[in-house]
């Protein structure tokens, strides 16, 4: 366990020393303020929006660019150290293969939701400066449930990667096939469940079928945590629509949420201690 908290910290101060996650906390920064202020551009107006709508925009913002941060963080954690020849000798420490990859990936999770709380955490305090009726209890709550979610969104691509980085043979291949996954479960998936809305025609199959289908995506899921407890009026009417047919407990998106960052990363240590180094 002393090993394991060991390289956790190296990983979470080699993230910041790179300057990385810095830029990563400034563009959440920057990205959530320009969306609060300019959101309502295309409607002519200027300015602070309202503080649902903002984080409704917000949560779009996070499952685009958390799952793509958190693979870029972690998709060399294994395969880079095979690439520089420094693998086999972290092995000759008393040093289990276990301890590795656990130390490694709570190192980068660590890294990723100090970001996005940062990040998230300034832009949500000027918005809250700038408007007075944003400074209840209901919004902190939403902000702490947005926080939450978005580091356990990073947690679970952050696991994805360790099992690209420990089935991979060089750091090129590991980086393509990160973003082929960013690729698969932001663009190519939406798209899938699209087609087969289309398709259906809102048969009693897909009333059925399709509300559970969200769960094989860890990104709708965090849009599902966010969203439904946000409710209609905020600018999601879309996607409200298309799961009004289900109801989705919160504690119930919590632990499938929990699912897809535990099982990826049992998975790479279950493939990583069969690896031949």
């Amino acid at each position: 366990m002393n090993s394991m908290a060991i390289i956790a910290g190296k990983e979470f101060r080699d993230d910041f020393r790179s300057r990385w996650t810095i830029a990563v906390a400034v563009l959440f920064t920057v990205l959530a303020l320009s969306i609060s202020y300019f959101g309502g551009a295309a409607a002519g107006k200027v300015g602070f929006t309202s503080f649902d709508a903002t984080l409704a925009s917000l949560t779009t913002l996070a499952a685009f660019v958390v799952p793509l941060i958190g693979l870029l963080l972690a998709h060399d954690m294994v395969v880079g150290e095979q690439d520089n020849g420094t693998l086999l000798l972290v092995l000759s420490y008393p040093i289990s293969r276990a301890e590795l990859v656990a130390g490694k990936f709570v190192g980068h999770c660590a890294a990723l939701a100090t970001a996005t709380l940062v990040g998230f955490g300034v832009a949500v305090a000027i918005i809250q400066i700038m408007q007075p009726e944003a400074r209840s209890v209901a919004a902190w709550l939403s902000i702490g449930n947005f926080v939450l979610s978005a580091s356990m969104l990073g947690a679970s691509f952050v696991a994805l990667a360790s099992v690209i980085s420990v089935t991979t043979a060089d750091k090129a291949r590991a980086a393509g096939l990160a973003l082929v996954t960013w690729l698969l479960t932001v663009i190519i998936f939406d798209l899938c469940l699209l087609a087969v809305l289309v398709l259906s025609g809102g048969s009693t199959w897909e009333q059925s079928v399709f509300p559970r289908l969200l769960y094989l995506n860890p990104i709708d899921i965090f849009r599902l945590i966010n969203l439904t407890t946000l409710g209609s009026g905020s600018g999601n009417e879309l996607f409200m629509g298309m799961t009004a047919t289900h109801v989705y407990p919160l504690w119930v998106l919590y632990l499938a949420l929990l699912l897809w960052v535990v099982t990826p990363f049992a998975l790479a240590q279950f493939l990583f201690r069969r690896k031949e180094v």
